[in-house]
């Protein structure tokens, strides 16, 4: 299959990757193009970003949530009509879990064949550019570095000398020149860029994204390079197949709650489900729901709003109390409990899991994970090995006794829920901290798919 494609990586986390690929997502797609972004790594809030900037849904790429041909199963299924796919690196070129490099931005490029575009942060550097760039295309010669973009330039006589440098010792051309502007930069918070849904000024930033890399990039050098991509292999793998399953999974989708890989939720329709999104925030549960899936998000900055909607806490309390599967995820966790204590505060929460969170001002699980089925539950066989990554800075403060309630995971990398405990249930509800993407974990549509087809059995 041949798609222009590029990927935008940087010499760390910070470097203006996220402000340059969200740019061109716009600026192509306002040119009338169909612009696919993808973010390789477990992230969200870029996704958002992204997602919003190309006016189209955002894919993840990772190769410790997927196989290499998982990986190229999805860039199949989602580039098939595209006229250009846009991947946006995390952190280092090189940059993994170990000194291969195996998960990096570089070996998922290598598996896509797509050119690369290093994204350098000049801040008080000049001539070292070269040698950085340098040692880039030595340390792997089969990543397909196809030139630079420098960013955060003090002045022009800096960037005379960095880009001299570069063609002299590298070779390789420079695709663009961005000086440092604080009006481009998006807004942090402690888990990264704010989401947009929660940025005021969301569409501003996009724009202004896009005029900066109109205004300091050669994009038509880019859409070239990207255009002389070598066809991929694309590999078809198997899914669950579509059948007459009849069921209706509830999806709550709202600022609170946003965090969610579209290849779950289009993995959930592909094999016959029918979703109804809606907001915890303003609305009640779905009538005719046959499960419900919560995923993760900022529950913390919206507890008064979620606590407000008491018909719907109520109405979640009662459907687990009848086994209506509900399967939750890290925000999700925290709404699922009685209490949420942020900022001196104290928020009631659903009342289903007998827990207190407490929002921490420091990481309490951040990175992948990897977990082992210990206990029968609703979801997934025992024994199973589940690879997923948990991001939070909430926690669980206190446990009530309840003989009802159990854990089905062992944390065999990650933090877990308490002393690497994961997977909290109580009759149909599974709660975690631990995301999981349906495109490396199969067994994870299947089993909701079958939760909920014997919950509708009963």
């Amino acid at each position: 299959m041949h798609c222009p494609r590029l990927t935008f990586a940087g010499l760390g986390g910070d470097t203006g990757k996220t402000v340059v690929t969200v740019g061109l997502c716009r600026a192509w797609q306002k040119q009338g193009h169909k612009v696919i972004p993808f973010k390789k790594g477990p992230d969200y809030i870029d996704m958002g970003w992204l997602n919003l900037a190309a006016r189209h849904p955002c894919y993840n790429l990772d190769l410790f949530l997927m196989s290499k041909d998982q990986i190229l199963s999805s860039l199949g299924l989602h580039i098939e009509h595209a006229d250009i796919a846009l991947i946006e690196g995390n952190r280092g070129l090189y940059d993994g879990l170990d000194t291969e490099g195996s998960v990096s931005t570089a070996e998922v490029a290598k598996t896509i064949q797509s050119p690369v575009i290093l994204i350098i942060d000049c801040t008080k550097v000049t001539r070292t550019v070269a040698a950085l760039v340098l040692g880039c295309q030595k340390l792997d010669p089969e990543v397909s570095l196809k030139g630079v973009v420098l960013n955060r330039l003090a002045s022009a006589r800096q960037e005379t000398v960095i880009r001299k440098s570069i063609e002299r010792y590298c070779d390789i051309p420079v695709h663009g020149a961005i000086p440092r502007q604080a009006d481009i930069t998006f807004p942090g918070r402690h888990l990264g860029l704010v989401p947009p849904h929660e940025h005021p000024l969301a569409e501003e930033a996009i724009e202004t994204a896009a005029q900066t890399v109109t205004n300091y990039l050669n994009m038509e050098q880019l859409w070239q390079i990207a255009s002389h991509a070598q066809p991929v292999r694309v590999m078809q793998e198997s899914y669950p197949e579509q059948g007459n399953k009849n069921v209706t999974i509830g999806v709550v989708r709202d600022s609170a709650f946003h965090f969610y890989y579209e290849e779950n939720l289009e993995s959930l329709k592909r094999a016959g489900a029918r979703l109804i999104e809606f907001s915890a925030l303003s609305d009640d549960l779905p009538q005719g729901i046959d499960a419900l899936y919560i995923g993760g998000g900022f529950p913390e900055t919206h507890a008064p709003a979620l606590m407000s909607n008491e018909r719907l806490r109520l109405a979640l309390k009662k459907a687990a109390d009848d086994y209506l599967p509900i399967y939750a995820e890290c925000g999700g966790l925290m709404y699922l409990g009685d209490r949420l204590l942020y900022q001196g505060k104290s928020y009631d929460m659903a009342g289903v899991l007998p827990i207190t969170i407490g929002v921490s001002e420091r990481p309490k699980g951040h990175g992948y994970s990897m977990l082992e089925v210990e206990a029968e539950n609703p979801y997934f066989q025992h024994g199973l090995i589940l690879k997923g990554h948990e991001f939070h800075y909430s926690y669980v403060l206190d446990i009530a006794e309840n003989k009802d309630i159990y854990f089905a995971f062992k944390a065999k990398r990650g933090s877990g829920i308490v002393n690497k405990q994961e997977g909290l249930c109580y009759r149909n509800v599974l709660a975690t901290y631990t995301h999981l993407h349906a495109i490396g974990t199969k067994e994870w549509v299947t089993g909701i798919l079958n939760a909920t087809l014997q919950h509708k059995m009963r």
